[in-house]
């Protein structure tokens, strides 16, 4: 399972802080979100694919690392983030 190429493009471009950018902060825990988001209906569904919950895991800690990093970098653009995404409520 992954995110379709129209949607991850669409992903990049609404959070991305120039024309080139792919790899900043925000584009990362924007895709890793959506990851996240298209996964967890499949581990309602299957409770016993503890090997896919491994994968689940990494990722959500990945993006909490991430969002760590930017909040000591720039805290103005982590609640910025929260806020867009809707995370943190």
């Amino acid at each position: 399972m992954s995110i379709a190429d129209l949607s991850k493009a669409e992903i990049i471009k609404a959070h991305a802080r120039g024309t080139a950018d792919t790899g900043s902060p925000e584009v990362q825990v924007a895709l890793l979100t959506a990851r996240i988001n298209e996964l967890t209906p499949h581990f309602q569904l299957h409770k016993k694919d503890h090997h896919g919950r491994r994968g689940l895991l990494k990722m959500v800690n990945r993006r909490k690392r991430l969002l760590a990093y930017l909040k000591d970098k720039d805290a103005d653009r982590y609640t910025a983030l929260i806020q867009k995404l809707g995370l943190r409520k």
